[in-house]
């Protein structure tokens, strides 16, 4: 069944504000590095469904291809340099 219109722009928004609340968080916690798992319970708690943390490891491919999330090769997740210099500039 393909979807219509009105589900993608759903579902994309669904994925900007996960992504949004995802780079939040990790600026938040910035210089802590976290993995996915971390972030997995942190923003969706402790009984997670496939879905759920689906989303949230598309959310960091996503960050990670546009310049703001670095991973490293152990898996932690830091912000990039861009995304804390945008971040100071949003403000608390």
């Amino acid at each position: 069944m393909m979807a219509t219109q009105g589900e993608n722009m759903t579902n994309e928004g669904e994925d900007a504000r996960l992504e949004s609340a995802l780079l939040q968080r990790v600026l938040d916690l910035h210089p802590t590095r976290v993995n996915t798992d971390e972030l997995v319970r942190d923003l969706a708690g402790e009984e997670v469904d496939f879905a759920a943390r689906d989303g949230i490891e598309r959310a960091i491919r996503e960050l990670t291809g546009a310049g703001l999330l670095h991973q490293t090769d152990d898996g932690l997740i830091t912000p990039t340099r861009a995304a804390v210099h945008f971040g100071e500039l949003l403000g608390p």
